[in-house]
């Protein structure tokens, strides 16, 4: 038997993904917006391919921003390296191996930059 208010709808195929706090979609969820996400002040950038069908994807981690600064920022550097991409749980995917661009532009606007990965 189902107790409490620990489940409940994750995933609409109207709306997408939905906030487990609010039962809003994420782009209308009421709670996130009072939120930053709490990083140690070191953006973390990477390759990664797993999951992916062998395509490098560029992971950027660790910007402490709002949703809405983290999607310009996405934009901004997606734009920057003249490629697709998507923002999701507070990451940001770039397709393709841009991670020594990536690296250049945040450190140029004075952001702590690590590579990691291979």
């Amino acid at each position: 038997m189902h107790k409490g208010n620990s489940g409940g709808l994750v995933y609409s195929t109207d709306s997408g993904r939905m906030c487990p706090a609010c039962r809003q979609p994420v782009a209308q969820c009421r709670c996130k917006q009072a939120t930053v996400p709490q990083g140690n002040g070191v953006v973390r950038v990477g390759r990664e391919t797993k999951g992916r069908g062998g395509k490098a994807v560029t992971l950027v981690r660790g910007l402490a921003l709002t949703p809405d600064a983290l999607v310009a920022m996405g934009k901004q550097l997606r734009t920057h390296c003249g490629s697709g991409g998507t923002v999701k749980d507070g990451v940001i995917e770039i397709q393709g191996d841009h991670a020594d661009r990536v690296v250049a532009l945040l450190t140029q606007q004075g952001l702590t930059v690590k590579r990691t990965g291979g």
